[in-house]
């Protein structure tokens, strides 16, 4: 009994720290990161003051979890994350999981909050790069490290494939959503998408000489 208790406590935490969330991210885009008091979010949220400030005592906090956990919302899937070994297979999984996570509303009602508060705001820019971004951005250099040291691709500079491989697909998914409200690709678009970045990629890093098979035992 103690355990389903505990259990219960858990999801209703959670389901109030997801409507905080939530209401925040609205209020923010709607009344600006300035214009937005917590008191306001913990109404919106339909919980108290004291529930809201126990668990954020200040919007930058509040923003903070905001920004980690949009970033992180696969992060626990280990399936997810390719192992060395088939650079194609690899590269279609990073792509897919990055064009689902740019994809997202909720991403990009982040972008636009932090871009429109940014002059006044500078912090909330540091944190999507430092929080999100950045954490996100070398998950992906290891993988292409890895594969580099395993013979699978050539990447000398695996930093910079980083960078080109996730541009090639913010740039479809994401971005074209920052200014156009009805930007709203088909999921086989979407799939295109990532498969052309794929093979671009593939093109570029895919070593001249595959390494020799390891002897049998």
């Amino acid at each position: 009994m103690a355990a389903e208790l505990s259990a219960h406590h858990r999801r209703l935490a959670q389901q109030k720290r997801e409507a905080i969330t939530t209401a925040a991210t609205e209020l923010f885009l709607d009344r600006g990161y300035d214009g937005t008091s917590l008191a306001r979010i913990a109404e919106a949220a339909g919980v108290s003051k004291s529930t809201l400030f126990k668990r954020f005592p200040t919007k930058a906090a509040l923003f903070e979890a905001i920004v980690t956990e949009s970033w992180q919302r696969d992060a626990g899937d280990a399936a997810a994350r390719p192992q060395a070994g088939d650079l194609r297979s690899g590269l279609t999984t990073v792509g897919h999981r990055y064009a689902d996570l740019v994809g997202q509303p909720g991403m990009t009602a982040l972008f636009r909050i932090v871009i429109a508060e940014l002059p006044r705001f500078p912090e909330l820019g540091r944190m999507q790069f430092q929080l999100g971004k950045l954490p996100y951005f070398t998950s992906v250099q290891h993988y292409l490290e890895s594969e580099h040291e395993a013979g699978n691709a050539d990447v000398p500079d695996a930093a910079s494939a980083a960078n080109q491989f996730l541009g090639m697909i913010a740039n479809y998914v994401l971005w074209p959503r920052m200014l156009l409200t009805d930007w709203n690709p088909a999921a086989s678009d979407i799939n295109d998408a990532v498969e052309q970045a794929v093979q671009t990629m593939l093109a570029r890093y895919t070593p001249t000489r595959r390494p020799d098979p390891k002897p049998e035992r």
